[in-house]
């Protein structure tokens, strides 16, 4: 099986690459580069599901036949924000907005708020589309809390001030394999690779 990564983000190429490669299954795991790159998409959609599908439909129209296109949409929302920033996530504070700035956006928005009202979650939504229309979609979910101030290097986005349910370190402080564990991504990817696996012992 051919799996073409509809993302330009190298954090999650990796992650996904990753967890892919942990998995060990007969797939072969490309970026975009390889069909001439990840044409530009608009990530107009009001879901991190119809995000995620446009850009794999858009990669899919570039594939082998034997390809599939494989897209991630995730987002922080947080409960005293009514689910903010959910799918403006990686544009919270503008278009072309930085990591650090979207994160600086979201502790001012949360400056005086309490502990106990800091709850949210991380989503990941990933479409699977295939050039001849097939489409699927797997969802995760990792609910935690907003911390008041950035603790750890690793990671991306948001990591340094999500801290998940039962734990004290952010996701910034974990190792990839523990964030893969109980991350909303991880979450997603294994429903992923049950179904590649069930899809692969079927052929």
């Amino acid at each position: 099986m051919k799996l073409y990564l509809a993302t330009g983000n190298l954090h999650k190429i990796q992650e996904l690459r990753s967890m892919l490669a942990n998995a060990r299954l007969d797939v072969d795991v490309f970026d975009p580069s390889a069909v001439g790159g990840m044409p530009e998409v608009v990530e107009d959609q009001d879901t991190f599901s119809g995000n995620a599908l446009k850009k794999a439909r858009c990669l899919a129209e570039l594939l082998p036949d034997d390809g599939w296109a494989l897209a991630d949409d995730s987002g922080l929302s947080v409960d005293f924000l009514d689910g903010a920033p959910g799918v403006y996530s990686a544009r919270y504070a503008g278009e072309g907005a930085s990591d650090s700035e979207n994160l600086e956006k979201l502790l001012k928005k949360l400056h005086s708020v309490p502990s106990d009202q800091r709850g949210g979650g991380f989503q990941c939504h990933l479409a699977l589309v295939s050039p001849q229309g097939e489409e699927f979609v797997f969802r995760g979910e990792c609910r935690g809390i907003i911390s008041k101030a950035r603790t750890g290097e690793g990671g991306f986005g948001y990591d340094p001030i999500f801290v998940p349910k039962g734990f004290y370190r952010s996701f910034a402080e974990l190792s990839r394999e523990e964030k893969a564990k109980l991350s909303h991504r991880g979450e997603a990817m294994r429903a992923l690779i049950d179904w590649i696996s069930r899809r692969l012992s079927e052929a």
